[in-house]
């Protein structure tokens, strides 16, 4: 055999390796009790190789720290429901650009293909609301036809997308994305022929109850009374939901901050994810093109012919303008998204610092009688329930009691306006608190189905597009200017490599 160049070395690498190989065989120890991993004498407890969080597809690392999260522009609706704080997001994956056409009418083939024989409301429930372009003083009718389905659309960002609709793409996205991991390993074929509750889902062959596709039975387990197991989480194969970000997710991956940092100190805040405080280019090669997609003015969507100021009317394709220091594009512009939370006007002052949210229902996986996780639902599904105070031992905690927590702090009894009044009128704590305090549908529009977006869109001005603004719709609407991204939390290091 002829071995040239840099070959040899290897050669000769792998030649003094081999028997230090068979020399240095002793298996690693617990630190904790001396007992060998690894070892079938010993029970075969497992310590799987590990090196890092796969990045998911579409998807970049946003590396965490601490930020001013709310209001940088002038309160021009005197809401006051933005007040600045300092908060720290840890790290997290989101996606490079919003949800694309394309990508959402292929979730929509498959669960035609899967569920339409037997459930077909399952497609239609997932249909965008094509005609939210529809407005009575003007022709949009052709947006209604063509913007989902026609190729000339198809990497411009999705609309028509509710809250709860972005959310059922968020968990299909994470099911696909490991099943073609697994199949990478060469534990699954490709299986096109799953139908109803006969397709992939991650929770149900975490617990064993999807079997279909296998290429072998699993992998080898040391347990000295098993052959071979399901993968597991504690493999690190398979990776974290896709989810919808959190607002100060959102918020802070739209600043892009970590172009604006001298050692630990941030010493020019951003109030746009571009540098400065105009809307135009300032670069000398660039100079004077819009920075982004929104409404410059009254009646001005896209400027003047033969020199278009965002070249877009309505939507972009997603890669459109400049990216941010994150690599994330349109993140002041195109569409709002949407975030996870549940909206209230003063989150600011009572969510945690660290990693802010308003939003928590604990759930946990149903069991039968016997007490094993249920059979999965007609569609493929692990079922779940809210947790109960009595059935879960909740009365036992200290850091929570119930499953729904939107109203904490905010939209319970003890924060309620009418809180002292109870003593002398005891039929006003059979009222919902929620209710006494927004007055929903009569001055507010504010419940635990609101839900916040963020950014400007191709329909906003430039004040939308400073990241710290907020505005919220019910969970159910939508709109043709409010699309979504998808994240993913991120496990281990922030930074990555484990460094």
């Amino acid at each position: 055999m002829k071995v040239q160049g840099k070959g040899i070395k290897y050669l000769i690498l792998m030649l003094v390796a081999i028997p230090m190989l068979f020399t240095a065989c002793k298996k690693e120890q617990s630190s904790a009790t001396g007992w060998n991993f690894n070892d079938p004498k010993n029970g075969g407890f497992q310590k799987i190789p590990y090196l890092e969080q796969e990045t998911g597809p579409g998807l970049v690392l946003i590396e965490g720290g601490r930020f001013t999260m709310g209001r940088v522009e002038q309160e021009v609706h005197y809401d006051w429901n933005n007040i600045p704080r300092t908060v720290t997001v840890s790290s997290f994956y989101m996606d490079e650009t919003e949800v694309t056409n394309f990508m959402y009418l292929e979730y929509l083939y498959w669960l035609d293909r899967v569920y339409s024989a037997d459930y077909p409301e399952v497609y239609k429930k997932a249909l965008p609301d094509t005609l939210v372009w529809r407005s009575k003083l003007a022709y949009n009718e052709p947006y209604v036809e063509f913007y989902l389905r026609h190729p000339a659309y198809r990497d411009y960002p999705v609309v028509g997308v509710n809250w709860l609709q972005a959310n059922d793409y968020c968990a299909w996205r994470t099911d696909r994305v490991n099943e073609i991991i697994l199949i990478r390993e060469g534990l699954f074929e490709h299986y096109p022929n799953q139908i109803n509750e006969d397709n992939f889902n991650t929770d149900a062959y975490i617990v064993g109850q999807y079997e279909s596709g296998k290429r072998v039975d699993g992998i080898p387990d040391l347990n000295p009374n098993k052959e071979y197991r399901n993968v597991t989480m504690e493999d690190g194969i398979l990776l974290p939901e896709y989810r919808l970000p959190t607002e100060a997710e959102w918020e802070y991956a739209a600043y892009g901050l970590i172009g604006n940092t001298i050692d630990e100190l941030i010493p020019d805040r951003k109030l746009y994810p571009w540098n400065g405080h105009a809307i135009r280019n300032s670069n000398d090669k660039y100079i004077g093109q819009i920075l982004a997609n929104f409404k410059r003015g009254r009646g001005d969507n896209m400027g003047v012919a033969g020199k278009l100021n965002d070249n877009a009317d309505i939507t972009a394709p997603v890669y459109s303008y400049w990216p941010n220091d994150y690599g994330l594009y349109n993140m002041a512009g195109n569409v709002s998204e949407w975030v996870m939370d549940v909206y209230r006007p003063l989150t600011g002052e009572d969510a945690d610092d660290f990693r802010p949210f308003r939003g928590n229902v604990y759930k946990t996986k149903a069991l039968d009688e016997d007490g094993a996780i249920m059979e999965k639902d007609s569609l493929g599904h692990i079922i779940r329930r809210d947790v109960d105070p009595l059935k879960d031992n909740l009365q036992d905690r200290r850091n929570y009691k119930q499953a729904d927590n939107i109203n904490y702090m905010d939209g319970h009894w003890e924060s309620n306006i009418y809180y002292g009044d109870m003593t002398e009128n005891p039929k006003l704590g059979e009222e919902d608190p929620l209710k006494s305090m927004y007055e929903f549908g009569k001055s507010s529009l504010i419940n635990d189905k609101a839900r916040v977006y963020k950014g400007a869109s191709w329909k906003d001005r430039a004040y939308w597009a400073v990241p710290g603004t907020r505005r919220y719709l019910t969970e159910d609407q939508s709109t043709p200017y409010i699309g979504f991204r998808c994240a993913m939390t991120r496990v281990g290091s922030p930074i990555g490599m484990g460094y």
